[in-house]
Order: structure tokens, then C-alpha cells, then sequence
């Protein structure tokens, strides 16, 4: 263990290095909290400890926490939230009748003092001197006792006592499967600040943002829960559970009843926990000696499915391993919890009974966080789209990998999914703030669909062969950092060498639409003029493939003036002219075919479907 985490921080000790070296820097944090839970009244009570290092060049004069389960109260911004939103989220709100008619209540609205969520924070000192903090909704305001300058540290510590809410969202008590302790965003996190300044927004349903840093918890509980979630268990042998040794049998004094859990999660950005009486817990090893921790209830259909979910879970995480780089730590919990998935460090909190297939899409997504989130640290508040887009990515790459029968384009629901977003005339930038989308409908397909065909996409972009090795590069340069869509877009740029501003522009801060179409097809003399039109205001190079009546194929390719790249050919089985290229300003383009237009039977734009060109009807050419 002592090696292990040698290991972790001498290489995140070089990445700084390096990053400090090219002007980049992050904040960092080190944790210390001492909790304890009263499993009767769903109350906690903790003391916090917070290392707070200020690497940016900015004298710091207030610092902010994130007071998350506040937001699980009667009047709270997530409530006000739901109740004004068109289509909300189906688990945050019931169905009444009012004056004959359904209508969805939000859950929040009424609940009791004893079902509510809180953290109230209490005697908070920098260095040992009182300073004064403010609760606003979910955020803590803290004007401090003394600015912290560049590059120094200071000392943090509060109290806090906190109510795990009813589950509505993610954390909470009781879930619709009975777990009983869903525990995500339940302790005083201090808000992420960078060069773009202070990110404290307000918990209003969407996803987070973190600090990298170590975390040193203590978890008191009543001896008969099994725990599991972020971390390594410093004291397996004491606690039992099934995290002790081989051949240890751990044996608790007649009148202990509770037990303290200590876990050390280094460089991660969140702590999460579960805890439930009736867990089963297995371990099972995954790729580079990683112990896989399952955790979920004991009954015969969801242990069925979850013995078989195992070895599954082993071959996604070294698909993940070879396609965008090596898990660095060495446990993952899969924890049966929440509400559907979430993804926290090194664990997920997600659903755990149902059909296998579902589970199993559910643990494969949740898994890709830990790439794309917890260890490539995007804002998942200001772009929900890189984290959650790239995950969906890699997911539907890898269930496509476990298939007897793998399709040539596994992400055409995405496409679909994305046009009948642009169709419906609802959709909004991916530059759109995740709390501020008009609906959950357009968020999700943006966030999910319309970024993971930023990935897919750029693959028919720049070559798949290029795109392969700009995420194997992305991950091994921004790794326990936090990445922003430049960085994506600068490092497919440095692997191709093509110029991909236009690229990252239009697809994430507009809505422009891609729409190239066949105009003409005419004949002329012995040879056969095809002229081609840009109706959207999205430019991209063409692919394009003309079929022959005697059944052999040829393509053509017209690169982008304002790419400055040639992609190698997709299909070397099949001979490829590369035209002279089109720039955007241009409405058309023509070229000849050198046979008859007697002789062709089909010409289509774009053959491998990965161009999200939105009027596909008018890429084909065919003779009936």
C-alpha cells in the first residue's frame, strides 16, 4: 500500500512539474475528516481538517465551500428548479391530479425537518483564528482571517453536522433498491478555483467540479454496515466485511457496536461512501493486479446478475487500459446505490437490480468516469459534454468490443438521437452551462450524444488511426489535471497535424449544422461531372464513394482548405482520388468521374455514417 501510493504521487509530482513549467498550475487540497453517523436519525457529525495551497499568482481574500445536501430542502434552488423546468427529472417528482389533470410535484417541496438534507458548519478557523463564514443556499462564503498569497498554504478547520436527505438525487437514504446510506456530496467541499477564477455554483442538478488532493476520512458506524467507496481501507483486519486478508478472521469485542473505518484516497478529487447491512461484497482481480470491489444486496436475481457482471467488468477495464491508458490506481468499486449511475472517485454509485444488459451498460459507463472525469478532470458544470460525451464514447466502443457480433458504426443512435434534437428545434450549444439548458431532453442528448460524436466524428475528421492516438495522448498529458476543450482540440491538432480551430468552434459554441448534398449528375462526353453542395454552415472534408454497375468501387476525397491536412485513406482496399480541396466560402464543388454515367450505380456521401450531416437523404445518388 505504502508503495502504491509512493508511486501515485511521485508521478503526479512530475506532472505538476511540468505543467508548472508551461505555465499551467491547480490548486490543491489535502483532506482531513473525522465523521460519525447516527444510523438511527440519519444524523452525522464531523470535524474537518482542510491543507489548502494556493498555486495561482492571486492573493486570495474570501474562499467558498460547496454545502450540497442543502440543496434537499422545501424553497432550495434545486426545488425551485423542478418546479419551473418543462420535463423534470421523473425521479425527483410525483404525479398528483390537480383539477382533473397530471401534474408532477417536486419531491423536495414537502419534505419534513426529519426528511430534509443539510450540512451546517460551525467554529471555522484559517490557522487557528476564527473566520467568518456565510451560509447562502449551497454554497459557504468565507471571508478569511488572512489573505492566502501565491504559492503559500494555510489551514482550514470547521465542524459540520449534517441530515442524509430521502433519496431524491443521487445521495441520500433509503433508495427505491433499500440500500440504506447513499453518501455522495455529503461533506463541506471546498469549490475549485483556476485561471478562470472561483467555480462555486449553486447544486441545482447537474454535475460537479473538484480540487485535486489527498483525503484522510475516519467513518464511525454501526458495526453491522458494510461500507465501500473511494479509497483503500487503512485497517481491513479490524473492520472485516470481507476486506480482511486471506485466512484472517475478524472477531469484535462483545461490546463494541460501532466501527471506525479509515480510508486514504490519494490524488482524487471527491470521496464517496455507501453503506448498507445486507451488502455482499466480492473482489475480483481486474488488468494490472486492480481489485474490482462489488457491493450489492444479497438476494438470488441481483447476486445472479452481478457474479455474471464480474468477469465482464474485468475485459471493459482493460479495453479502457489499451484504448485511452492504464487505470492508475489500484481499487474500483462498483457499489449498488443512488439512483441510476454516478460516477465518483474510484467507485460508482448505481442501480443494481433489473436485467443484466442494463446493469451492465449502467457499470460500463460509470467505469469510463474514471477516465473521462476522475482522472481527466473537466468542469463537468461548464462542459458536461467533454466528460460525459467522451464516457459515452468509449462505452458504446467497448460493449461493441464485448459483442459476438460487432457493428461497423457502433454509434448510430447517437446520430439519430443528435438529428432529431437539431429536428425538434430545441437544441442549445454545447458552450451552454449545464444548469442553464431549457430542458433535461436537450441537455442530455447534447452532453451524452452530441459529445460523443465530437469524438466519433473527429475520428472520420482526421482518421481513426489519428484520433486512436490523440486520446492515448490526451490522457497521458492531462491526467490529474483539469482539461478544457482547447486542450482536446490542441492535442488532435499536434498528433494530425491539421488545423482544427474551425472543428471545435462550430460543433461546441454554435448550432450550426452539417448538410452537404448531390446537386448534379450529368454527362459529359466519356466522363461524368458531379457537382456537390454545402447547404449548412458547417464546414468538413468529403468523403465520398461511387459504386459501378460492373460491381468494383472507387472514392474520392476533398479535403478542407482550412484544415491543411490530407487524411490517409479510411479504405486502402479500395483506390482513392484526392481532389483539389474545398473552401467554405464556396456554396459547390465539381469534379469528374473519367467513366460514363451509364456505368454508375451509386454515389454517397460519406459511406461510414460517422459525418453528423442532418439531411442524410440528399448524400445519395442512386440509379433505380
Amino acid at each position: 500500500m505504502r508503495k502504491l501510493f509512493l508511486f501515485v504521487f511521485f508521478s503526479v509530482g512530475l506532472g505538476n512539474l511540468f505543467a508548472q513549467n508551461t505555465g499551467y498550475w491547480q490548486q490543491q487540497v489535502d483532506y482531513k475528516i473525522d465523521v460519525t453517523m447516527d444510523v438511527k436519525n440519519y444524523q452525522y457529525k464531523g470535524k474537518q481538517e482542510l491543507v489548502y495551497t494556493n498555486n495561482s499568482s492571486d492573493t486570495l481574500k474570501k474562499v467558498y465551500y460547496h454545502l450540497y445536501l442543502n440543496a434537499f430542502q422545501p424553497g432550495s434552488e434545486m426545488d425551485a428548479r423542478l418546479q419551473n423546468i418543462k420535463d423534470p427529472d421523473g425521479r425527483m417528482v410525483t404525479k398528483i391530479k390537480v383539477d382533473g389533470k397530471d401534474v408532477k410535484e417536486s419531491r423536495i417541496k414537502n419534505l419534513k425537518p426529519n426528511e430534509i438534507g443539510y450540512l451546517r458548519i460551525s467554529n471555522f478557523k484559517q490557522d487557528g483564528v476564527a473566520a467568518v463564514a456565510k451560509e447562502v443556499g449551497t454554497i459557504l462564503e468565507v471571508t478569511l482571517a488572512k489573505p492566502i498569497l501565491p504559492n503559500s498554504k494555510t489551514t482550514f478547520t470547521l465542524d459540520f453536522d449534517g441530515q442524509v436527505p430521502v433519496h431524491i438525487r443521487r445521495t441520500g437514504r433509503n433508495n427505491g433498491e433499500g440500500i440504506e446510506l447513499s453518501m455522495a456530496q455529503w461533506y463541506p467541499k471546498i469549490a475549485e478555483f483556476d485561471f478562470e477564477g472561483w467555480h462555486a455554483d449553486p447544486y441545482i442538478a447537474r454535475e460537479f467540479h473538484g480540487v485535486w488532493g489527498n483525503f484522510d476520512v475516519n467513518i464511525t458506524i454501526d458495526k453491522d454496515y458494510t461500507l465501500g467507496g473511494s479509497g483503500y481501507l487503512q485497517n481491513p483486519n479490524e473492520i472485516g466485511h470481507g476486506y480482511q486478508d486471506a485466512g484472517v478472521t475478524v472477531v469484535y469485542p462483545k461490546k463494541v457496536k460501532t466501527l471506525t473505518w479509515h480510508f486514504v484516497a490519494p490524488m482524487v478529487h471527491d470521496f464517496t461512501w455507501a453503506a448498507d447491512k445486507n451488502y455482499q461484497h466480492d473482489i475480483v482481480k481486474g488488468p494490472n493486479n486492480v481489485d474490482l470491489h462489488f457491493f450489492y444486496k444479497n438476494t438470488p436475481e441481483v447476486t445472479e446478475n452481478w457474479k455474471k457482471l464480474e468477469p465482464l467488468m474485468v475485459r471493459v477495464m482493460d479495453y479502457y487500459n489499451k484504448t485511452v491508458g492504464d487505470y492508475p490506481y489500484k481499487q474500483y468499486s462498483f457499489i449498488q446505490g443512488g439512483d441510476g449511475g454516478m460516477e465518483y472517485a474510484m467507485c460508482t454509485l448505481m442501480l443494481g437490480n433489473g436485467k443484466l444488459e442494463g446493469i451492465l451498460g449502467t457499470a460500463t459507463h460509470e467505469m469510463g468516469h474514471s477516465w473521462f472525469q476522475h482522472i481527466l478532470a473537466s468542469n463537468e458544470s461548464k462542459h458536461p459534454w467533454m466528460d460525459e460525451g467522451f464516457t459515452t464514447y468509449i462505452e458504446d466502443s467497448a460493449l461493441n468490443e464485448l459483442n459476438d457480433k460487432k457493428e461497423e458504426n457502433p454509434f448510430k443512435v447517437n446520430y439519430a438521437a443528435y438529428y432529431k434534437l437539431v429536428e425538434s428545434g430545441k437544441e442549445q450549444p454545447l458552450s451552454t452551462h449545464g444548469d442553464r439548458y431549457d430542458e433535461n431532453r436537450s441537455y442530455s442528448i447534447a452532453s451524452y450524444v452530441k459529445g460523443s460524436i465530437f469524438l466519433s466524428q473527429l475520428g472520420y475528421v482526421i482518421g481513426q488511426d489519428n484520433l486512436s492516438k490523440t486520446l492515448k495522448k490526451y490522457y497521458q498529458e492531462f491526467k490529474f489535471k483539469h482539461p478544457s476543450p482547447n486542450d482536446i482540440k490542441r492535442t488532435a491538432e499536434r498528433v494530425s497535424g491539421a488545423n482544427l480551430d474551425w472543428y471545435l468552434v462550430d460543433w461546441t459554441e454554435t448550432l450550426n449544422t452539417i448538410d452537404y448534398g448531390i446537386k448534379d449528375v450529368k454527362e459529359n462526353a466519356d466522363k461524368t461531372t458531379v457537382t456537390l453542395e454545402r447547404i449548412g454552415r458547417m464546414p468538413m472534408p468529403i468523403d465520398l464513394l461511387v459504386e459501378y454497375t460492373d460491381g468494383s468501387k472507387e472514392s474520392f476525397y476533398i479535403p478542407l482548405r482550412m484544415m491543411s491536412f490530407e487524411k490517409e485513406n479510411p479504405t486502402p482496399a479500395i483506390t482513392r482520388t484526392v481532389l483539389n480541396d474545398w473552401a467554405w466560402a464556396y456554396p459547390s464543388f465539381e469534379f469528374n468521374i473519367s467513366k460514363p454515367k451509364a456505368a454508375i450505380k451509386k454515389i454517397t456521401i460519406d459511406p461510414s455514417g460517422l459525418m453528423a450531416d442532418v439531411k442524410q437523404s440528399n448524400n445519395v445518388y442512386e440509379v433505380k
